[in-house]
């Protein structure tokens, strides 16, 4: 099959509902590493008390999340997409298989073993960083729905993750070492989905007639980061024998003139994961206090964040509640801020009631704001354009992660395990 300018539309359309369910699998695949590590934070409170591995944890995989992908934003236009996202997918399966491993082998507290967790937490960073941007860059230049998908698998991802801890607590919180049987058991599942993971986008998803269509217009209008992509559909490039191109039909804009035009949406990503990352996960775990769900507390919190994250993503769905106006999405970003003083307040006053209500609000405003944003941005753009908007845009993602990560820190200040 080659590429082809002619419009052929209708037929190349079919399979949106696999591509949709795909793109949901595979979003939920490039974070369920992740999650199951912050999920898991029971059990490693139990084996590294001291540590604070929470907000350690997270710490340590922004760096080289933010780092990485930084990296790639600057080469997008030059990777090659298909390997990228391939590489982050195999790093999160060796990664969590290693986890396995060491629950297995080891599951002893002191430095050591916790210099290791801390190194396969930099080996997610990275793997999350060749995956969440090279799939928003490749997603982008196709319909809006598909990005709505990967998103909604992202959040998905923790509220899976959040669920099987909940199961295996149940299922092992009695039986001898059972906090470390319900963790070998939760991370054999993870590393099982990221496997699939890798068989689903590298065998199954290129061939999808919708996916190819969109690779061919995006190749048409001067991608070079889909030709393996495309190549492993079957389709080989012979545009140039086919096709002849108005040279400034193939210019695009750079990054900086992007970036200029799309300072505000980048802000609002920033904003927005700012303030999660600031209260999630490490406030709930540490900042909430005695409650009479005991030790299942910080899990419920964790989980209805998940559920709630996950529920708003597919909120954009609907037209008439969909928020397109870029000055009423500053607004709304700007307008979270007042959660840092409701948190404050509901942890030193309030019942675990009002903070399991805080937490489900800042999920669903979380979840409903990132899709919005990334549904809006790459339109009016072409191809090359809409790939490396979505891989700048994940970057102000990342580094807002980053930033919430490290002023999380704050809450801590006048504690004595500071």
């Amino acid at each position: 099959m080659t590429l082809s300018n002619e419009n052929e539309a209708p037929r190349k359309l079919e399979g949106k509902f696999q591509a949709r369910v795909v793109c949901f699998i595979l979003g939920l695949g490039s974070l369920v590493a992740w999650s199951s590590m912050l999920t898991v934070g029971d059990y490693y409170y139990t084996l590294f008390p001291r540590y604070h591995p929470s907000r350690v944890l997270t710490l340590v995989y922004q760096p080289f999340a933010l780092g990485t992908m930084a990296i790639l934003t600057y080469n997008e236009s030059r990777i090659n997409t298909r390997l990228r996202n391939l590489i982050g997918y195999s790093l999160f399966s060796v990664g969590t298989l290693l986890l396995f491993v060491f629950v297995a082998t080891s599951g002893k507290g002191g430095i050591g073993p916790y210099i290791v967790v801390c190194l396969l937490s930099a080996c997610f960073g990275i793997a999350d960083a060749h995956v969440q941007g090279g799939m928003v860059g490749d997603l982008s230049y196709m319909c809006p729905e598909f990005i709505q998908s990967f998103f909604a698998g992202l959040a998905a991802s923790g509220a899976l993750a959040s669920g099987l801890r909940l199961v295996t607590k149940v299922g092992f919180e009695n039986s001898k070492n059972g906090l470390g049987k319900g963790t070998m058991l939760f991370f054999a599942i993870s590393t099982v989905f990221e496997f699939f993971c890798i068989i689903l986008y590298a065998f199954y998803f290129p061939k999808l007639s919708i996916v190819k269509y969109y690779r061919s217009k995006a190749a048409l209008e001067g991608s070079k980061t889909v030709s393996a992509d495309l190549a492993a559909a079957g389709i080989h490039d012979q545009t140039n024998q086919q096709v002849e191109f108005d040279a400034k039909n193939l210019e695009r804009l750079s990054n900086k003139q992007l970036f200029l035009q799309n300072i505000d949406l980048a802000a609002d990503l920033f904003l927005i994961y700012v303030l999660t990352l600031s209260i999630f996960p490490g406030f709930l775990y540490e900042n909430t206090g005695s409650h009479q769900l005991g030790t299942w507390y910080p899990l419920v919190l964790i989980a209805m964040y998940n559920v709630l994250d996950l529920i708003s993503r597919y909120i954009p769905l609907i037209k008439c509640l969909t928020l397109e106006s870029r000055k009423g999405l500053v607004i709304a970003v700007v307008s979270r801020f007042v959660l840092i003083p409701a948190f404050y307040f509901t942890a030193k006053y309030g019942d675990q009631g009002w903070m399991i209500m805080l937490v489900s609000f800042l999920g669903l405003t979380n979840g409903y704001l990132t899709v919005c944003v990334f549904t809006m941005a790459p339109k009016g753009y072409k191809g090359p354009e809409q790939n490396a908007l979505g891989n700048l845009l994940v970057l102000f993602l990342f580094s807002g992660i980053f930033a919430g990560v490290a002023l999380d820190w704050l809450w801590l200040i006048g504690k004595s395990g500071f």
